[in-house]
């Protein structure tokens, strides 16, 4: 099979080198740059939509549904009218629910097959082909790529129809979302209360109280460190569609929305181009603390 990747920001462009060192693969991105350095490591570069035409699978990682919709159906430049007939289309980004079904409507329209295939795992095990990846779709269309997918993947789960995937990912980031919102509560009040924050991070991250938030989070925190993850203004859909699918379907989520509003306070505090962890700094802001490091301190000092 040939393979097509469009998107290559911090996750997909390790995932298509991934992909590039066992299977032939035509990438594509408005960054030049990055499509150069992806092409040196075994891909190749294209710089036209029709350049698609014969790849029999077509893999996207993009940032929001709306520019996954348009690399795909833009009357110009979308890729899906250059593709062949049945090719299959695998949608690696994290996006909503609902786009996601109307994303598989157009494409079953054009008579072309898909899978939702959101990824979880961050940069660094997306460039070690240990992602976890959930798939929503026809499982004979997963068994067919599964081998290709295992390359930026070691765990892939067939969650259901299109869009399981994205909700599983959902699930997954809204309870992510809600350990960081808690972090970034209590531990300025350990600091508050003069508690040393490199023994009580030592203790929650050997502790009942550990979570892979405050594994990933916490040392970089101690460090003043707030630029090792996805910033807070694009992972923000996520809480959108945790909101909508409450309200939609009379679910009660206070602890979610508890978290939400913590972010949202970072968010118009002018955070949004950190990481989760960022949201600590709201709380230190109100109870006039840090939660660092000594060595951190003394540095500034």
């Amino acid at each position: 099979m040939k393979f097509g990747f469009v998107g290559l920001g911090q996750m997909g462009a390790p995932m298509a080198i991934n992909l590039a060192l066992k299977h032939e693969v035509l990438v594509y991105d408005r960054n030049t740059s990055t499509v150069a350095k992806v092409a040196r490591n075994g891909a190749k570069g294209a710089g036209e939509p029709d350049q698609f035409s014969d790849v029999d699978v077509l893999i996207t990682c993009l940032p929001a549904a709306k520019i996954v919709d348009s690399a795909l159906f833009d009357s110009n430049t979308g890729l899906a009218q250059h593709l062949k007939p049945s090719a299959l289309v695998v949608d690696t980004s994290t996006i909503e629910y609902g786009a996601t079904l109307e994303i598989r409507d157009q494409l079953q329209a054009v008579g072309l097959r898909f899978l939702d295939a959101p990824v979880s795992g961050m940069q660094k095990r997306a460039e070690d082909g240990s992602l976890t990846m959930m798939v929503g779709g026809n499982a004979k269309d997963l068994a067919e790529v599964q081998g290709a997918l295992s390359t930026m993947a070691s765990k892939i789960l067939h969650m259901g129809d299109v869009g399981a995937g994205q909700l599983t990912k959902l699930i997954n980031q809204l309870l992510f979302d809600i350990n960081a919102a808690a972090l970034a509560e209590i531990l300025p009040l350990s600091a508050k209360l003069g508690i040393n924050p490199e023994q009580v991070a030592e203790v929650v991250n050997s502790g009942t109280g550990r979570s892979y938030a405050s594994e990933f989070f916490v040392p970089n925190i101690l460090q003043g460190d707030f630029s090792n993850g996805y910033p807070m203004q694009a992972a923000y859909k996520d809480l959108i569609s945790g909101a909508e699918i409450s309200a939609r379907h009379n679910i009660p989520t206070p602890v979610l929305a508890a978290a939400t509003a913590t972010y949202q306070q970072a968010l118009l505090e002018g955070h949004g181009d950190k990481d989760k962890g960022g949201m600590i700094l709201v709380f230190e802001r109100l109870l006039g603390t840090d939660f660092r490091a000594t060595t951190f301190k003394e540095d500034k000092a």
